[in-house]
């Protein structure tokens, strides 16, 4: 009980620094814990002081990430599979949007940069089982290919998660990946049904 009650005091420190990020105020001890029933003494003792917190505000958001790409099906359609991983990691930007505007500033150093990495490995995995597949040519690199998706998916979660632009303009993801994914060897046709099924924003 004491663990779990530990770890939700983490959680909520996170996230509340997070948020006042976003509403653009000044992060202080007592504003962390302002309306709470925690004392200043906790962002010591759960993060070592305020640049600890940082460190794992930025490393949580992509904690979130992970366990939301964890939870895509990888099935015999790698392509799908692109799509969808893409589709998750715009899912985890939306859930978390405080988190996500934390997560690639680069003035704090991550807590686990392995972690982070393995987040975009997901991707890499996933085009080379395209490419072994037969979906993409001989000579794609997958790392190439992986963050030529990612770009793209970042785009839209800045633009939509973060920034101007409705939620409907998130299906532009489908002709972006299409003729991405078109332009390194997949079929028209097979592509663009395999990128459809996997782009389930939710």
């Amino acid at each position: 009980m004491g663990r779990t009650k530990n770890l939700a005091v983490r959680s909520m420190l996170i996230d509340r620094a997070a948020l006042l990020l976003r509403e653009r105020q000044p992060v202080t001890l007592r504003g962390l814990v302002a309306g709470t029933e925690v004392s200043t003494m906790a962002v010591y003792t759960y993060f070592d002081g305020i640049d600890g917190l940082w460190r794992a505000v930025r490393q949580e958001g992509f904690t979130r990430l992970a366990t939301r790409l964890t939870e895509v099906p990888t099935t015999d359609d790698p392509v799908h599979d692109l799509a969808a991983l893409g589709s998750a990691y715009l899912s985890n930007a939306l859930t978390n949007p405080d988190l996500y505007r934390v997560m690639f500033d680069a003035g704090f150093a991550l807590e686990d940069a392995a972690a982070a990495d393995a987040t975009l490995e997901r991707l890499v995995t996933a085009v080379q089982s395209a490419k072994s597949a037969g979906r993409f040519r001989a000579d794609v690199e997958p790392l190439d290919l992986a963050t030529q998706s990612w770009a793209i998916g970042h785009g839209l979660a800045g633009l939509v998660a973060t920034g101007p632009l409705p939620a409907a303009a998130l299906d532009f993801g489908i002709p972006m990946l299409t003729a991405l994914f078109i332009g390194v060897g997949d079929d028209q046709r097979r592509c663009t049904r395999s990128v459809t099924a996997g782009w389930r924003i939710g």
